[in-house]
């Protein structure tokens, strides 16, 4: 299907935004940590790769996520056994991980109105193909995009930069879709308009630069975006 270059590029996240990450709290319970450290988790990683690009460094998503883990693992069992198999446990987990459930009917209905869609994530761009791919959503998408390419994690505004060359399309003419407010914020900075999915109650912060448009998931998304 030829894209209708009139309707605004879609950038989606990943992690959280189209996958549920939920099911890793029973692989921090398989190596032994409690799995209401997933969020603390997850907050730990992204903290540490915001600092590395804030400090003009770098490191993949992988090797963040499994400092953090092995962090957690020594505070809250130390001594364990052999932590680089039990982070290696949690990681392999993450290709598979589903995606929620308005995000099949969502992305398709996108796709199927004439929107451009690709991914922009902080994870890996073939973790993504991996989760999509299962989902039978992959020829929806016409590019996965990482920090590997951008050398910066999002929110920095070279990373939504990078993402715009890579299709060569215009600022003005994308849209990011993400659940985060710091990626809404940052992507509202680079240029973008943006689109946060509200799928918990809790508020957007006042602090960062409001959403252009809010939806509860991609499906609703899809319905507001065709109503105008």
């Amino acid at each position: 299907m030829l894209r209708d270059t009139r309707l605004p590029l879609l950038v989606f996240d990943v992690n959280e935004t189209l996958t549920d990450m939920g099911p890793l709290a029973a692989r921090l319970e398989d190596i032994g940590l409690p799995g209401r450290l997933l969020p603390v988790w997850f907050a730990g990683v992204l903290r540490d790769g915001f600092a590395l690009t804030l400090a003009g460094g770098h490191a993949s998503f992988a090797a963040v996520a499994r400092d953090v883990l092995l962090t957690l693992l020594a505070r809250e069992r130390p001594g364990a056994p052999d932590p680089g198999a039990a982070v290696d446990h949690v990681l392999a987990a993450l290709p598979g991980l589903p995606v929620h459930p308005d995000v099949p009917d969502g992305v398709r209905a996108l796709y199927a109105a004439g929107h451009r869609l690709v991914t922009l994530t902080n994870g890996s761009a073939d973790t993504t193909r991996a989760v999509l791919d299962r989902a039978e959503l992959g020829d929806c998408f016409e590019e996965h995009l990482d920090i590997e390419g951008a050398g910066s994690w999002k929110p920095a505004r070279a990373a939504y930069a990078y993402a715009l060359r890579a299709v060569d399309v215009p600022a003005a003419q994308a849209m990011l879709v993400s659940v985060h407010p710091w990626d809404v914020d940052g992507a509202g900075r680079a240029g973008l308009s943006a689109a946060w999915l509200r799928r918990t109650p809790v508020p957007y912060p006042a602090a960062l630069r409001p959403a252009d448009r809010e939806a509860a998931g991609v499906a609703d998304l899809a319905r507001r975006l065709a109503a105008g």
